[in-house]
């Protein structure tokens, strides 16, 4: 092809687009890229070849687009074949007998002439090319059902093309492993490694005509629906109560593939189908009725969904994103208003809800020592407080499902109960089919929970405020700031790492008042809990976390986000002993729960948040933790809020790093 973009003066940026032209045979992302070369739009040009997109434990998520930067054609077959290399590495001829699954969700972007279902397309063409069978499902699909298929079907690996609730110009490619969970170190480097020495297209990669009739090729669709809903009926312990409950649900997949799937659970539950929010019920990659399409965001996401819900009588609002993984819940209040539960606060309930179906079906109290719940690190730590109570085991682990995941395949590999796992970014997981965060089943299991409260006269409010009685308040307040600047974000953290001190490395001693007695930095590696100021956690340099231990309870992490530009903070105040808690043991059981390795207290702060992270914006996470039987809430929140002002002002300092606070 005529070379005709020396004209940029870059001879690298040249040389990025001379052989994206050599490769790619999309006809759309071509042009857009000669127009862009004709009109010298150089600085368009490097962002979209200035660096390739980055695979990590997450996969890849960007905006669909031309170049190297950017999620198209070109980019799905590179990445598909770096895979596909690594997995005949990693199995051998094995691949070749088990194969792999793929699925998709329903985004596009007609400028680019990409989508999910093409990209899924495109990396079915590139595996069946090598010989290796493949699984891909016909049409749209929630994320969680490719996972369960990996499990289900036993299979090398699954890929999943999905943004998740990112913006609508975004797509992604989401990897899982053999044992049914999202890929972690050292898979990542491994893959990525592979890409980049498989960057020119094989041959067969584009000719995804040949599909139609290929051997290799198989729709598990109809199977895996049936069997998916087969299997989490095991969770449905209220048949009776289901199918006379009189409570009216509405259900939205904001403009996703929930729909359907979600309808379908709650027949497999027998519950009375959830009224649809008909503007959002069909897929849309346009997203039309929201500004953002995550649940997660509250109420500005949930407004056509409450209107549907006052004209129906119904009282419980089920949110899930667009690619049905995630779940919100709202429920209207005596006053009229509408109360969005945090996604610790849905933590606690569910959590609460799938133990206790547990307990009534296992009356056997030995079994209870083989049970686990998990949650990541920077969530609520109410099913610590529950697995203290009830004699089962907790854990945490780093922040992501692909931690929780794989923790429960262990844990289920030496014959264990891993009942329920969840974050506090809405996203749960209720038993141990899927190993990843489910929206669908979880709808289901609330669906169920709301019913059966309902026949005894309890909203959901209510039980959560009966599981605070008896487990202990736990007040959490999340957020995040927005910042697309990658130098300030860097500068904010460098700052907190030389504090009043640019030579020598110097954290802050204390803030709004309260001293800090600890500092762990996963960026660098430094815990100054750790006698050899050593972390005990895995490191990363690539991404900024670090966690502030305070002498009243306090742990405030700040960390980047790996797939939004945001920066998230995570600040939990549980009362240090002789504060709120009646006996200083029960301040250190809780942060060492039955069956839990870390037995000291500082090692509860040493869980507060996760390495490797590639988020690219602060978000933050608060939790005050309060002995059973305190119930000065306003108090509580008081003190919480008070900490987290003070640590906005002094350490993101939003106004002089020009920060933008999270959309309301």
């Amino acid at each position: 092809m005529e070379n005709v973009l020396s004209s940029t003066g870059d001879r690298k940026l040249d040389q990025a687009i001379d052989q994206w032209l050599q490769f790619d045979k999309n006809p759309q992302t071509v042009a857009l890229v000669q127009g862009l070369v004709k009109e010298g739009a150089v600085g368009e040009l490097r962002r979209c070849f200035g660096s390739r997109m980055e695979f990590g434990t997450a996969g890849l998520r960007a905006a669909m687009g031309p170049g190297i930067s950017c999620m198209n054609d070109l980019t799905i077959i590179q990445t598909t074949q770096g895979f596909c290399k690594y997995l005949e590495q990693c199995f051998g001829q094995c691949l070749k007998e088990r194969g792999v699954v793929v699925g998709f969700d329903a985004r596009a972007h007609p400028p680019s002439g990409g989508s999910s279902r093409r990209f899924a397309s495109l990396a079915a063409a590139v595996f069946t090319c090598r010989g290796v069978p493949v699984h891909l499902f016909c049409d749209i699909t929630p994320t969680p059902f490719v996972p369960f298929a990996v499990s289900h079907l036993g299979l090398c690996a699954g890929v999943m093309v999905t943004a998740s609730h990112n913006p609508k110009q975004d797509n992604g490619y989401k990897v899982y492993w053999e044992n049914g969970a999202q890929i972690v170190p050292p898979h990542d480097k491994g893959i990525s490694v592979a890409i980049e020495a498989n960057l020119e297209p094989w041959p067969e990669s584009w000719d995804i005509t040949s599909l139609s009739h290929c051997p290799l090729l198989k729709d598990p669709f109809q199977d895996i629906h049936t069997e998916y809903y087969r299997t989490i009926q095991q969770h449905c312990h209220h048949r009776d109560i289901n199918k006379s409950s009189e409570v009216k649900i509405v259900h939205t997949s904001v403009h996703g593939v929930g729909h359907a799937f979600v309808q379908s659970a709650f027949k497999a539950f027998d519950l009375r189908p959830p009224y649809a929010v008909e503007e959002q019920k069909d897929p849309d990659p346009e997203f039309p009725t929201v500004k953002y399409p995550n649940p997660e965001e509250g109420k500005g996401v949930l407004t056509l969904s409450f209107a549907l819900a006052e004209r129906e009588g119904a009282t419980v609002v089920l949110a899930n994103d667009p690619d049905a993984d995630r779940l919100a819940v709202a429920e209207q209040q005596k006053g009229g208003q509408w109360r969005v539960f945090s996604g610790n606060e849905l933590g606690a309930l569910l959590g609460w809800w799938v133990y206790r179906c547990w307990k009534q079906t296992n009356p056997d109290q030995s079994t209870v020592k083989s049970v686990y719940m998990l949650a990541s690190t920077v969530s609520s730590k109410i099913l610590r407080a529950i697995a203290l109570k009830e004699g089962f085991h907790f854990e945490e682990t780093l922040t992501g499902f692909k931690w929780m995941g794989n923790r429960a395949r262990e844990l289920l590999d030496q014959n264990k109960i891993v009942l329920f796992a969840f974050e506090e970014a809405i996203g749960y997981m209720c038993g141990s089919a899927v190993l990843d965060k489910d929206g669908v089943s979880a709808a289901a299991i609330a669906g169920e929970m709301t019913s059966y409260l309902a026949a005894k006269n309890i909203t959901l409010s209510q039980q959560l405020t009966a599981v605070y009685e008896e487990y202990g308040y736990h007040i959490t307040k999340n957020s995040y700031f927005i910042c697309h600047d990658q130098e300030v974000i860097r500068a904010m953290f460098d700052r907190l790492r030389h504090y009043g001190n640019q030579e020598d490395v110097s954290y802050p001693r204390q803030c709004g008042g309260v001293a800090i007695t600890a500092v762990r930095d996963l960026t660098t590696g430094y815990d100054s809990s750790q006698a050899d100021n050593k972390a005990v956690l895995p490191s990363s340099p690539s991404s900024q976390m670090i966690t502030f231990s305070f002498s009243n309870g306090g742990v405030a992490t700040m960390r980047t986000s790996g797939t939004e530009p945001k920066i998230k903070y995570y600040t939990e105040l549980c009362a240090a002993p002789g504060n709120r808690y009646k006996h200083t043991i029960y301040y250190t059981e809780l942060c060492a729960a039955p069956g839990n390795r870390y037995k000291h207290t500082i090692y509860y702060t040493e869980l507060c948040a996760a390495p490797g992270n590639r988020y690219k914006h602060t978000i933050y996470y608060t939790e005050l933790c309060a002995a059973p039987g305190n119930s000065d809430v306003k108090g509580l929140q008081k003190e919480l809020d008070d900490l987290v002002n003070a640590i906005v002002e002094d350490f993101f300092q939003p106004q002089k790093n020009n920060l933008l606070s999270k959309p309301e």
